[in-house]
């Protein structure tokens, strides 16, 4: 135990942290130089496409120290996203310190202090790191302010590094070994480890990784889980050196992998504390903290015969990804499904692309909503996440929607563009702050469901991909919200209803008209496609009919023939459209979901 380190890497996005963790593997000598790749512990295709960390991972570092001695440092390199930061409070449950990096030329952001107060609440020994000092524009000095001003952290203590070029790598392990405190666990007492995270093999079921606080864990004992009561006898433990190796056992202090045939995804519950049948612990570990969906979604199989195989992708799922809550839900157009709840918008993304790529689904997303509060004429209060559940507006009295504190850093040339945008999605209360020169902090007060549509994509086409956005829960406020129906062909169509603040229902609407106008193909007769507020349309776009031309053989002759003619066509039209189904294909649902620039 006393040669163990177990650390993370925190930071804001795109600090270096994946960079950081491949060069601390190489000089380690972990993998040789012909097996080395970039990125080498995003091992899912998304994560290297994106260039950016999803999963939290593990891998086992060898390092001999300025002492001559051998030291074994457990390193989790973690997510910087804040749609993702459930995952770093995992993996900060699992360490005794961790390693935060600032970026030499932006310094300090967002998610630096967000992650640094996660850290501090878990008592984490804090180690500050400046990354990327090889590049022409880094400013050490800036740098070094801010963590003494912003972080409160000793800037003296501060360890220089280029994850890049390698400068600095033997440095940064070594204060890792003095720093860090070794784990204060106790291998004789009975068995106490956590669960922090889990994915499924499908040859030897669910694997758990574990962090080990007192005890130790052998294959061939029997564990118990202290949430379900479940047991389970163990064929394998281990320790992650890039690929699982299977080791004879793990104490206290170790942080590693257990295979105990467990078949079923929920047997393995994220936060479940393990202990052993023959000798079990009296109390549980603290579990995490809940993460909390914000944004829902429903999701469809594209047949409907695949609705089983899409239960089965998302139970599958689920034990990979904590954070995604699901229920059942069906719709009139679009057959059986799910209601989804997710962290945010590009969780939201990330669950769908896996979802597609890993388990070989098709989906249809309904449009993103978040949670309303509406309060009715008999006191009670209805919380709605799905427009198919809005209450009968007679009975509503007042509403509420969510509204966050959005923290926007920007280079301050594009201040004007970015206060527009604010300001058109509702922005409120807004203050600015200049954390280093040329560079401005906006904060705005904001409803979440302005957000979670387009904000972000639009926030990155005008300030040239240097804006970052993060955002905090605030609370309810009172709004004037309405249920926006979309028909087609007279026909309302639940899977587009959506429920939007009064103000951008006619805006919102013409847009969804204008899209499916676009998508749905051409009928015998004329379509039309409207958006309604109750009885009242305050939207509408029409599919022209194919014509025939039924006066091609009338020439010269008396104009009521040609009347005649064109007056039985129309007929005719009028007839079919009353029989006529319209057919909406796929691609017009996830169309309009889409801003104008997708």
């Amino acid at each position: 135990m006393v040669n163990v380190r177990n650390f993370s890497i925190i930071a804001h996005i795109d600090h270096g942290k994946s960079t950081l963790a491949d060069r601390l593997i190489q000089h380690c000598g972990l993998v040789s130089d012909r097996e080395f790749h970039d990125q080498l512990l995003d091992n899912m295709d998304i994560e290297r496409e994106r260039g950016i960390t999803i999963k939290s991972q593990t891998a086992r570092l060898p390092f001999v120290a300025a002492d001559g001695r051998q030291y074994f440092l457990n390193l989790i390199d973690t997510p910087g996203h804040v749609d993702f930061s459930y995952e770093v409070s995992r993996a900060l449950k699992s360490c005794e310190g961790v390693v935060l990096l600032v970026d030499a030329s932006q310094g300090v952001q967002a998610q630096t202090v967000a992650n640094m107060y996660l850290a501090m609440e878990n008592g984490l020994e804090i180690i500050p790191v400046i990354n990327k000092i090889d590049l022409p524009s880094a400013d050490i000095d800036m740098c070094l302010e801010q963590i003494d001003r912003e972080l409160g952290l000793f800037p003296e203590e501060t360890v220089m590094v280029s994850a890049k070029t390698g400068k600095g790598v033997p440095e940064l392990l070594q204060a890792v070994v003095e720093r860090i405190p070794e784990h204060k666990g106790n291998p004789g007492a009975p068995l106490q480890a956590l669960i922090f995270d889990a994915f499924y093999d499908p040859f030897r079921g669910a694997v758990a990784s574990i962090r080990v606080m007192n005890g130790t864990v052998k294959p061939g004992q029997i564990a118990r889980m202290m949430s379900t009561g479940a047991t389970h006898r163990i064929e394998e433990v281990g320790i992650y050196s890039i690929n699982r190796t299977a080791v004879k056992q793990l104490v206290a202090g170790d942080v590693g992998y257990i295979i105990a045939g467990v078949k079923t995804v929920a047997d393995t519950r994220i936060g479940d504390t393990v202990t052993t049948e023959d000798n079990p612990a009296t109390s549980p570990l603290e579990e995490f903290r809940a993460s909390k969906p914000v944004v829902f979604s429903s999701l469809y199989p594209v047949s409907t015969e695949d609705y089983q195989e899409l239960a089965d992708a998302l139970e599958k799922y689920k034990l990979n990804d904590a954070a995604l809550t699901y229920e059942k839900d069906s719709s009139t157009a679009l057959g059986q499904g799910f209601r989804a709840g997710f962290l945010g918008l590009l969780h939201l993304e990330i669950v769908q692309e896996r979802l597609e790529r890993e388990f070989d689904q098709s989906l249809i997303l309904t449009a993103p909503s978040v949670e309303y509060h509406f309060f009715l004429e008999d006191g009670s209060m209805a919380v709605v996440d799905n427009p198919a559940h809005y209450p009968d507006p007679v009975y509503i009295r007042s509403a509420e929607e969510p509204y966050i504190r959005a923290s926007i850093m920007i280079p301050d040339r594009y201040m004007g563009a970015v206060m527009k945008l604010c300001l058109e999605k509702r922005g409120e209360n807004s203050e600015l702050g200049y954390p280093a020169p040329g560079r401005l902090e906006m904060r705005f007060d904001m409803p979440l469901a302005e957000v979670i549509f387009d904000f972000y994509d639009k926030l990155k086409s005008i300030t040239q991909g240097y804006g970052s956005f993060d955002y905090e829960m605030l609370d309810y406020r009172k709004s004037d919200l309405v249920k926006l129906d979309i028909l087609v062909n007279g026909e309302k169509v639940d899977a587009l209803s959506m429920i939007v603040h009064r103000d951008n229902a006619r805006a919102r609407a013409l847009q969804a008209c204008e899209r499916l106008s676009e998508e749905i193909p051409r009928q015998q007769f004329k379509v039309p496609i409207q958006g309604a507020i109750g009885g009242k349309i305050i939207a509408r776009e029409t599919i022209q009919p194919f014509r025939k031309d039924v006066t091609a053989k009338c020439y010269g002759g008396d104009i009521s023939r040609k009347r005649k003619l064109l007056e039985k066509q129309k007929e005719g039209k009028r007839k079919m459209k009353i029989v006529g189904d319209v057919e909406i294909p796929q691609k017009a649902f996830i169309a309009v979901l889409k801003t104008k620039d997708d």
